[in-house]
């Protein structure tokens, strides 16, 4: 697939809000500082399309952003910044659940983790959730750039292991740098080949 168009649609705390037309919809999600808005910068061609800041924790909202005019990237909050006051954390918690729970537009959802981290609870935690609530989702390794190959393999090696511990296949996983462009093509191959499926409007 080649991304000839990307352009931002529309943010909002309120699922019910989000765009009505049907369209598959990819949704991004991880801990804060994992690389989040770069990816999908790297993935659109687009160098600010999402916002980056060097501060953690800035996205707050459900951003739509439309792609090619056919489908749809959404930005997600992060998750888990402990700077935040439990109240925050809360009601980011809501809109984070109230999206991927209720928004069957919702083709996949990708988790991306920092390769240069061994399996941090919080993590598992949200993708075993998500195994619970029967959630279609890939992972998504990112900033393979910023360590070695051999530790980078060693990390994404110790996620599996201990996925296997807990599920009896693993989901789809792929190894991106938003520095060098690795991973692009395959996650947008990937993107390509779900966008064949019917769009689903409403849960069954």
């Amino acid at each position: 697939m080649q991304v000839t168009s990307a352009k931002f649609k529309v943010s909002n705390t309120d699922v019910a809000k989000c765009p009505t037309d049907a369209m598959h919809e990819y949704a991004f999600i991880g801990r804060s500082n994992v690389g989040k808005s770069s990816l999908i910068n790297m993935l659109t061609g687009k160098r600010k399309l999402a916002m980056t800041s060097a501060t953690p924790g800035k996205t707050t909202l459900i951003n739509h952003f439309i792609i090619n005019d056919s489908w749809y990237i959404v930005d997600l909050p992060g998750y888990g910044y402990a700077q935040r006051s439990k109240s925050e954390r809360e009601k980011l918690e809501r809109i984070i659940s109230s999206y991927i729970l209720g928004r069957p537009q919702m083709t996949s959802l990708f988790v991306l983790v920092d390769s240069r981290h061994k399996p941090q609870k919080i993590d598992m935690e949200f993708m075993e959730w998500l195994g619970e609530n029967g959630v279609p989702f890939a992972i998504v390794f990112t900033k393979l750039d910023k360590l070695s190959r051999t530790a980078g393999v060693a990390n994404i090696e110790a996620y599996k292991k201990e996925l296997l511990e807990h599920w009896e296949e693993l989901p789809p996983i792929f190894i991106t740098s938003s520095e060098t462009g690795q991973g692009r093509q395959e996650l947008l191959d990937y993107i390509e080949e779900l966008n064949q499926l019917p769009v689903q409007t409403e849960f069954s």
